[in-house]
Protein backbone atom coordinates (compact mmCIF):
# COMPACT_ATOMS: atom_id res chain seq x y z
CA UNK A 1 0.00 0.00 0.00
CA UNK A 2 1.63 3.06 -1.31
CA UNK A 3 1.69 5.96 1.36
CA UNK A 4 -0.13 9.39 0.82
CA UNK A 5 2.97 11.71 -0.33
CA UNK A 6 1.48 14.16 1.72
CA UNK A 7 2.52 12.47 5.13
CA UNK A 8 6.00 12.93 5.22
CA UNK A 9 6.42 16.73 4.83
CA UNK A 10 4.03 17.18 7.33
CA UNK A 11 5.08 15.11 9.65
CA UNK A 12 8.67 16.73 9.51
CA UNK A 13 6.94 20.31 9.50
CA UNK A 14 4.34 19.26 12.81
CA UNK A 15 7.57 17.61 14.66
CA UNK A 16 9.92 21.13 13.76
CA UNK A 17 7.30 23.23 15.12
CA UNK A 18 6.93 21.41 18.36
CA UNK A 19 10.53 21.71 18.43
CA UNK A 20 10.67 25.09 17.96
CA UNK A 21 7.89 25.74 20.79
CA UNK A 22 10.11 23.74 23.13
CA UNK A 23 12.96 25.16 22.61
CA UNK A 24 11.56 29.02 22.78
CA UNK A 25 9.79 27.88 26.40
CA UNK A 26 12.94 26.87 27.43
CA UNK A 27 14.57 30.23 26.69
CA UNK A 28 11.75 32.14 28.17
CA UNK A 29 10.38 29.84 30.80
CA UNK A 30 11.02 32.09 33.85
CA UNK A 31 7.13 33.06 33.07
CA UNK A 32 5.51 29.49 33.08
CA UNK A 33 7.75 28.90 36.31
CA UNK A 34 6.63 32.03 38.31
CA UNK A 35 3.40 30.64 37.18
CA UNK A 36 4.07 27.66 39.09
CA UNK A 37 4.34 29.50 42.34
CA UNK A 38 2.34 30.93 45.40
CA UNK A 39 2.15 34.32 45.36
CA UNK A 40 5.38 34.78 48.19
CA UNK A 41 7.55 31.94 47.26
CA UNK A 42 11.22 31.40 48.83
CA UNK A 43 14.23 31.29 46.47
CA UNK A 44 14.66 27.46 46.77
CA UNK A 45 11.00 26.78 45.55
CA UNK A 46 11.68 28.76 42.66
CA UNK A 47 14.24 26.68 41.47
CA UNK A 48 12.86 23.62 42.47
CA UNK A 49 10.26 24.62 39.78
CA UNK A 50 12.88 25.81 37.58
CA UNK A 51 14.63 22.62 37.71
CA UNK A 52 11.33 20.83 36.99
CA UNK A 53 10.79 22.45 33.83
CA UNK A 54 14.15 22.43 32.84
CA UNK A 55 14.53 18.77 32.98
CA UNK A 56 11.11 17.68 31.14
CA UNK A 57 12.00 20.28 28.46
CA UNK A 58 15.08 18.14 28.18
CA UNK A 59 13.76 14.67 28.41
CA UNK A 60 11.96 16.17 25.54
CA UNK A 61 14.36 17.29 23.50
CA UNK A 62 15.63 13.45 24.27
CA UNK A 63 12.66 12.56 22.81
CA UNK A 64 12.74 14.26 19.44
CA UNK A 65 16.26 13.28 19.11
CA UNK A 66 15.08 9.76 18.82
CA UNK A 67 12.72 10.39 16.47
CA UNK A 68 14.58 12.45 14.10
CA UNK A 69 17.40 9.77 14.41
CA UNK A 70 14.45 7.29 13.04
CA UNK A 71 13.01 9.60 10.78
CA UNK A 72 16.53 10.65 8.87
CA UNK A 73 17.62 7.30 8.51
CA UNK A 74 14.32 6.18 6.99
CA UNK A 75 13.23 3.64 9.33
CA UNK A 76 10.11 4.96 10.09
CA UNK A 77 9.93 8.01 7.53
CA UNK A 78 7.75 5.46 5.31
CA UNK A 79 5.70 3.97 7.93
CA UNK A 80 2.16 5.36 7.56
CA UNK A 81 1.00 4.32 10.81
CA UNK A 82 3.86 6.13 12.88
CA UNK A 83 3.40 9.33 10.35
CA UNK A 84 -0.04 9.87 11.26
CA UNK A 85 0.77 8.60 14.78
CA UNK A 86 3.49 11.52 15.21
CA UNK A 87 1.32 14.22 12.98
CA UNK A 88 -0.91 13.78 15.54
CA UNK A 89 0.79 14.44 18.36
CA UNK A 90 3.09 16.77 17.35
CA UNK A 91 0.11 18.87 15.71
CA UNK A 92 -2.21 18.77 19.24
CA UNK A 93 1.31 19.49 21.21
CA UNK A 94 1.79 22.63 19.38
CA UNK A 95 -1.38 23.70 20.41
CA UNK A 96 -1.00 22.92 23.56
CA UNK A 97 2.58 24.30 23.80
CA UNK A 98 1.56 27.53 22.44
CA UNK A 99 -1.57 27.79 25.39
CA UNK A 100 1.10 27.00 27.98
CA UNK A 101 3.32 29.18 26.51
CA UNK A 102 1.21 32.26 25.94
CA UNK A 103 -1.64 31.89 28.84
CA UNK A 104 1.23 30.81 31.41
CA UNK A 105 -0.30 27.80 32.26
CA UNK A 106 1.53 25.75 35.97
CA UNK A 107 4.31 23.56 35.39
CA UNK A 108 2.57 20.32 36.10
CA UNK A 109 -0.06 20.93 32.65
CA UNK A 110 3.61 20.48 30.92
CA UNK A 111 3.97 16.49 32.34
CA UNK A 112 0.61 15.91 30.66
CA UNK A 113 1.33 17.33 27.41
CA UNK A 114 4.83 15.40 27.53
CA UNK A 115 3.34 11.93 28.16
CA UNK A 116 0.83 11.95 25.44
CA UNK A 117 2.11 13.91 23.05
CA UNK A 118 6.26 13.40 23.28
CA UNK A 119 6.30 9.77 24.85
CA UNK A 120 4.03 8.36 22.31
CA UNK A 121 5.57 8.89 18.90
CA UNK A 122 9.18 8.42 20.54
CA UNK A 123 7.93 4.72 22.28
CA UNK A 124 6.10 3.66 18.54
CA UNK A 125 9.78 4.90 17.21
CA UNK A 126 11.80 2.72 19.35
CA UNK A 127 9.51 0.06 18.80
CA UNK A 128 10.12 0.62 14.98
CA UNK A 129 13.87 0.61 15.46
CA UNK A 130 13.71 -3.17 17.54
CA UNK A 131 11.72 -4.36 14.36
CA UNK A 132 13.88 -2.98 11.70
CA UNK A 133 17.34 -3.92 13.32
CA UNK A 134 16.35 -6.70 16.12
CA UNK A 135 13.63 -8.59 14.55
CA UNK A 136 14.83 -7.54 10.36
CA UNK A 137 11.12 -6.91 9.77
CA UNK A 138 10.17 -4.34 7.24
CA UNK A 139 8.59 -1.69 9.06
CA UNK A 140 4.03 -1.72 8.94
Amino acid sequence: MPIPSSLIPSRFLTLIAHLIIVIDIFWSRRNNVLACLPPTYTPQEYQRRDTELVVALSVTLGMFLIELLGFFSGISMFSSTQNLISIGTHASASVALLFFLFEQWPCNTYWWIFAFCSTLPACVEVVLMVTVFVLKKKPL
